[in-house]
Order: C-alpha cells, then structure tokens, then sequence
C-alpha cells in the first residue's frame, strides 16, 4: 500500500523536511508514505480567501490519482487515538487501494476536496500549522504501523 500525502504547502523548514523523511523511510515498502507538495496560491492583503482555496483545491483533486481512497484532514474529521488509527491502517491495507491523504494550506480544504473525500481524519481540535501536519501524520502512521507489526516503538 502507498500513502500519498498531497499537501498544500509553502517552503517548510528543513527540520520538518528532515523529521519527515526519517518517518518516511522506517516504513517498509508494503506502507510506503510519498510526500506531494503542491505550491500554495500566493496570499495578498485583499485577496479572495475563498476563490483561493478553490483554485488550491482544483489542483489538489488534479493530483489525486485514479483509484485511490481519498482521505481529507479536517477538523470536524474522526478523532482517532492511535491505536484507532493502527486500526484504520490495517482496513485500508485490506482494501487493497493506495491512499491519498489530503492536506490543505493555510485557509483549510476547499468543499470540493471535502466532498470528494470517503473519510476525513482530524489530528486535533487544535490548529496546527499546515507544515508541521505533514510530520505530525507520517510520526503517527509510523506509531501506528509499529502497533500493527507490534514493535516497541509504540508504547
């Protein structure tokens, strides 16, 4: 199973690129997590958030790729502990489809990336920077497939 995690993004700091990348390449190739940045619409002081969000959204729902289960982060989502989610990681490998997860930039997801979507997942009731979900998510699906092969990483 590959999980793609297509976000909107702006440059992040190496120290998320790097932490990223070390939870990316503990996963085995059966779990295979793909980062997916998509270039954030630029933001002025009077720019239209809404017609933005869209145009992020367009591009997003273009690089999902045919098939593929469609998970939307968003904060009115599933909250799920980990051990939930090892569970749902399990489900989805069973499913037998890859898995793209969405991640939207700084003003959310648009409605069509939420409709779009067969699940939706919330990290948090708390608002994190867009960045930082990126290495919030692949630490978690790390924790999670760790439960599911029960190495001690989660305990």
């Amino acid at each position: 199973m590959k999980i793609r995690l297509l976000t909107i993004t702006h440059k992040s700091p190496a120290w998320i690129r790097e932490g990223y990348e070390e939870y990316a390449k503990r996963l085995p190739a059966t779990c295979q997590l793909e980062l997916v940045e998509i270039p954030a619409e630029k933001r002025t002081p009077h720019a239209d958030l809404r017609r933005i969000t869209e145009r992020e959204g367009e591009k997003m729902l273009n690089a999902v790729k045919p098939g593929h289960k469609i998970i939307a982060l968003d904060i009115k989502g599933s909250l799920w502990t980990t051990e939930q989610l090892a569970e749902q990681l399990a489900l989805w490998h069973q499913g037998g489809r890859h898995i793209d997860l969405l991640v939207g930039g700084p003003d959310g997801l648009s409605p069509a990336c939420l409709i779009k979507a067969e699940q939706k997942w919330s990290l948090s009731p708390l608002t994190f920077p867009h960045f930082l979900v990126r290495l919030i998510v692949a630490e978690q699906i790390y924790r999670a497939y760790s439960i599911l092969i029960q190495h001690p990483y989660h305990r």
